[in-house]
């Protein structure tokens, strides 16, 4: 196969539906509920406990509220495609899988490999917030950690590591490695506790909120609303994390396409209720950017409060970080499956447990070791570019596959195309530009490290390729 034709070449529908009834496959376990489960366990985390007090503080007022909706937008036009792909295309590897199937080899591994990068630099990010939340809510018992012990070099000067970052990474893999199932009820009980503490929050605030607080609504102005939803977007992470387990889902045809809008459509209306009630109970500029929903509790004396609150953060920060690193090595699985990386390691399945038990250990590893030695602004910044990259191939991709393959079966299709993937589009791509230029100068150097892998290794590994080879002599046989 020439080199061009082997960069656009394209994974069939019917090839990848022949993978799934291989016996080296993901163990079908998931049903509407339990996706729906993972996929508010990784969107509710440090995005309502944390960031809702610095982008009400520094960029929106108010109006957050607002730029909630604005980044709910974007990314219910997103969702609204990776629903139609799930059900129409049920195997790991979302994004990538998606990419394959209509837009070809070198943008597949592209894909895959950016987002490679969102769950990575995402899961250390998440470890970072972890364990700072968990030192606040062990100093309520007067337990305290050596400063050296809990901050990267970087930041800290003379610290050794961010411990506990390392240590909740670590454990998390362990349950991991163990199995899909026992996984997702593990992020069910975490879910449960921290939906309790978010529905506490907005309930019991409501009491005190004050109506004055609200104006001006837009103090820093239509820009502040729109730099406040770029920010904010970074707490919408994770619904596409849904679309990476349709291989484990029973029904993925209906199941993940549920799991998907509904996860995204409950989880924005938690992010503007509590935005609303945290500005109505604190006036913007004396919210405190680091533990907000707390710290406006103890405004009114309610300090009780305060630990249910610290506890549903740890609790739910802990379910975000347990999906994204869910989700990571099930695209190492799908890249592995298809010869882009080694199979060997990144392709097998544990004989007992059913996962990708080595592309896990691996993941954890990794992450533990960035979590606990590199500052946590460096890290989130690696993430909102990543993700909105994947959203704009997947709603392409989808546009693209209307033409391509018109007669697929679709259990669910996403309405009003061209216009929902068009504005999809436009939208996270509008976000990324937001971003500045150090993010997409970060972006490229990540990309090039990846082209070097693909056409040094990759590209010769790929099965899709060797198949092609393969079929040439036989055409040839036949015709003499």
């Amino acid at each position: 196969m020439s080199l061009r034709r082997q960069l656009f070449a394209i994974k069939s529908v019917k090839l990848l539906e022949e993978e799934m009834a291989s016996e080296n496959r993901l163990r079908r376990v998931l049903g509407p509920v339990a996706l729906t489960s993972l996929g508010v366990g990784a969107i509710i985390g440090a995005g309502i406990f944390v960031l809702t007090g610095l982008a009400a503080h520094e960029h929106a007022g108010p109006a957050l509220m607002l730029s909630f909706i604005i980044a709910g937008l974007g990314c219910a036009f997103a969702a609204l495609c990776y629903a139609e792909f799930a059900s129409m295309i049920p195997v790991a590897g979302s994004a990538y899988t998606y990419a394959y199937a209509t837009l070809g080899e070198l943008m597949a591994w592209i894909i895959g490999w950016d987002l490679i990068l969102e769950y990575g630099m995402a899961s250390s990010t998440v470890a970072h917030g972890w364990s700072k939340y968990f030192l606040h809510f062990i100093d309520l018992f007067g337990l305290h950690i050596p400063e050296y012990l809990t901050s990267d070099p970087f930041s800290t000067p003379g610290a050794w590591c961010n411990l506990p970052a390392a240590v909740i990474v670590l454990l998390v893999t362990g349950v991991l490695v163990v199995g899909i199932r026992e996984s997702a009820g593990f992020n069910a009980s975490m879910v449960i506790l921290k939906l309790a503490v978010v529905l506490f929050v907005i309930v019991a605030g409501a009491a005190y909120i004050k109506p004055e607080n609200w104006h001006p609504f837009m103090p820093f102005g239509l820009s502040g609303v729109a730099s406040g939803a770029a920010y904010v977007f970074f707490a919408y992470i994770g619904f596409d994390s849904v679309s990476t387990h349709a291989e484990e889902a029973r029904n993925p045809q209906r199941d993940v396409p549920i799991g998907i809008i509904t996860s995204l459509v409950l989880c924005t209306l938690l992010y503007i209720a509590v935005a609303g009630v945290l500005t109505g109970m604190v006036p913007y500029k004396e919210i405190d950017i680091n533990a907000p929903l707390a710290a406006a509790f103890v405004r009114y004396g309610l300090s009780a409060a305060v630990f249910f609150i610290s506890l549903g953060a740890v609790a739910g920060i802990t379910s975000v970080l347990l999906v994204l690193m869910l989700s990571q090595p099930r695209v190492f699985y799908a890249m592995a499956r298809d010869g882009l990386l080694p199979y060997s390691f990144f392709g097998t399945v544990h004989p007992r447990f059913r996962t990708p038990h080595k592309a896990t250990i691996l993941t954890g590893s990794l992450v533990a070791l960035v979590a606990a030695l590199f500052p946590i602004h460096a890290l989130a910044e690696m993430v909102n570019i990543g993700t909105l990259f994947a959203f704009v191939v997947v709603c392409a991709a989808v546009w693209i596959m209307r033409y391509t393959n018109p007669k697929q079966r679709r259990p669910f299709r996403c309405p009003w195309v061209p216009a929902v993937p068009l504005l999809g589009i436009l939208f996270n791509f509008g976000l990324m530009l937001s971003l500045g230029r150090h993010n997409w100068a970060r972006l490229i150097i990540w990309l090039a490290i990846g082209m070097v892998i693909y056409f040094s290794y990759s590209r010769h590994h790929s099965r899709l390729a060797q198949a092609a080879v393969a079929v040439k002599p036989s055409q040839r046989a036949r015709r003499r």
